[in-house]
Order: structure tokens, then C-alpha cells, then sequence
């Protein structure tokens, strides 16, 4: 399973309220956390930009992120709104896990067939001798 946290930028307030309950119910996140009163600086065709908007970090599966922008876009948040999908490397697992579970994310199948012990980890090999060739 490879799971995001997909960062948006929302109208703060209601707008940004209503598009975290919609991406939750529709199963595109599994927990939605917003951060109120975020004050953005931006180009915006050709000049800087300032505005209060609220911060979204939305956490899905990889396999749901295109979807999750096709509704943050259909919400109307914006003409260009900032949706960036970052992959989570590591993490608790039950929390991982919570998160397949809550979006139905199907597990993996087991690497290991039942009844088999795993395998040794390999020793590491020794580093070859100063001025050596690997």
C-alpha cells in the first residue's frame, strides 16, 4: 500500500469546511485536518498576491489522488488550486492501516505463504580492504 498527504489550499471558513467533509465522505480521504488562517503570498499573472485561506492535509491511498483532485477542481476552490500529493515514506502501521481500511483500500497479499517461517536476513558483507576494488 503507498499512501499521500495531499496538501489544499481552500477560501477559508465554509468553503474549506465543506470541501474536507466531501473529500471524507466520498471516501478520497480518510481524515481530512484543517488549519485555519493560513496567509498566503503568491504570483498571480504577473503580480504578488496576498490572501487568508485555509490549509487542508487530506491522507488517501496513491491510487486515489487523481480522483482527489478531480474533486477538489469540481468543488471550485479556485482557477488553479494548489492540491500536492507527497508520498509518505514510513509511518505507524496501524495508522497506515486505518487509513486502507477506512477508504477500502484492498491489503497486499501476504509475502510470507502461512505456516512458512521468514527467512534470515543476510549478514552484510565486509567492506573490501582500503585500496581495494569492490
Amino acid at each position: 500500500m503507498s499512501f499521500c498527504v495531499v496538501l489544499i489550499t481552500a477560501p477559508a471558513g465554509p468553503p474549506s469546511e465543506t470541501l474536507a467533509r466531501k473529500l471524507v465522505e466520498s471516501k478520497l480521504a480518510a481524515c481530512v485536518n484543517r488549519v485555519a488562517g493560513v496567509d498566503s503570498v503568491y504570483w498571480w499573472k504577473g503580480t504578488v498576491e496576498r490572501c487568508g485561506e485555509d490549509l487542508l492535509f487530506a491522507k488517501t491511498d496513491k491510487v486515489k489522488v487523481k480522483e482527489l483532485v478531480k474533486a477538489v477542481k469540481a468543488a471550485g476552490v479556485g482557477e488553479t488550486p494548489e492540491v500536492l500529493a507527497l508520498r509518505v515514506k514510513e509511518g505507524n502501521r496501524d495508522y497506515l492501516r486505518w487509513i486502507a481500511d477506512s477508504l477500502g483500500t484492498p491489503r497486499r497479499p501476504r509475502r510470507i505463504p502461512p505456516g512458512e517461517a521468514p527467512r534470515r536476513p543476510r549478514k552484510a558483507q565486509a567492506a573490501p580492504a582500503e585500496g581495494g576494488h569492490a
